[in-house]
């Protein structure tokens, strides 16, 4: 069955008056509220009661971090996020969070979408530096930053509400778990993986081959131009998917697609 979510927010404070102020307010308490524990499937996540930096909540039974990014409408290709250094400098250390990611309609005060994105697909390569904030601005030189959701693989973005119509916990937990084989690979290894899953995944097919992969040569070439030999990385990505049991070896050159 269904996860029963009540997908209604709770009336804002009196005393915030911007519509983000109100965002945050009606989504944080949300998910207070409602949400489970997507790594262990415990009944609900606690706070940080001192705004600790990149991170909203934790699970007190498996200890999962988690940072909330919300936005009205449909979650789309990015999220606006807050301070590029202080985005960076978490996702490049050993206590980053995992993301969620939830859309919700302003005018309904209403919950759409929600998927989170285990920790090790929550990346460097996924954030977008913006322009420095002008002169004139009131933080003159605070420089902002935009999470690329669309640069995240389907097998590392589990829908959790679609169009408010939610997965059953225990799919939920189960793709988590699926994801565990790459948990210990670095941040800098995991750029590579996750692009070359990209990649499989574009091809749209359970069943594919090594020259579909080398199709994508030129695209991971402009995206990791400091690597001069594209095609043993392709290799080498494929051998690290197969041994984390996301695909499997067929024949020479053939590979499967292994369902969560």
């Amino acid at each position: 069955m269904p996860t029963d979510f009540n997908y209604d927010f709770e009336k804002a404070p009196a005393a915030f008056t911007s519509g983000s102020q109100k965002a945050r307010v009606w989504t944080e308490s949300w998910v207070l509220r409602e949400m489970y524990c997507p790594a262990c499937g415990a009944p609900s996540l606690d706070d940080f009661a001192n705004n600790k930096p990149v991170a909203d909540f934790f699970c007190g039974q498996c200890n999962e971090e988690f940072e909330l990014k919300s936005k009205n409408g449909r979650i789309g290709k990015t999220v606006p996020d807050g301070a590029y250094g202080t985005m960076m400098a978490r996702l490049q250390s050993n206590t980053k969070p995992s993301l969620m990611v939830l859309s919700y309609e302003a005018r309904t005060r209403r919950v759409r979408d929600l998927a989170v994105i285990p920790k090790q697909f929550f990346i460097p390569e996924l954030i977008h530096k913006r322009k420095p904030l002008a002169k004139t601005a009131r933080r003159a030189g605070w420089v902002g930053c935009d999470i690329k959701i669309d640069r995240v693989p389907n097998f590392g973005k589990i829908p959790l509400i679609t169009d408010r119509l939610a997965r059953p916990k225990q799919e939920v937990v189960a793709s988590w778990a699926h994801t565990a084989g790459l948990r210990k690979k670095s941040f800098k290894q995991m750029g590579w993986v996750a692009d070359v899953l990209l990649c499989v995944e574009r091809i749209g097919q359970v069943e594919f081959t090594l020259d579909d992969m080398y199709r994508f040569e030129n695209y991971l070439g402009e995206l990791h131009p400091e690597n001069h030999h594209v095609k043993p990385k392709i290799r080498q990505q494929l051998q690290v998917l197969r041994d984390a049991g996301i695909i499997e070896f067929i024949a020479r050159g053939r590979y499967r697609v292994l369902t969560r």
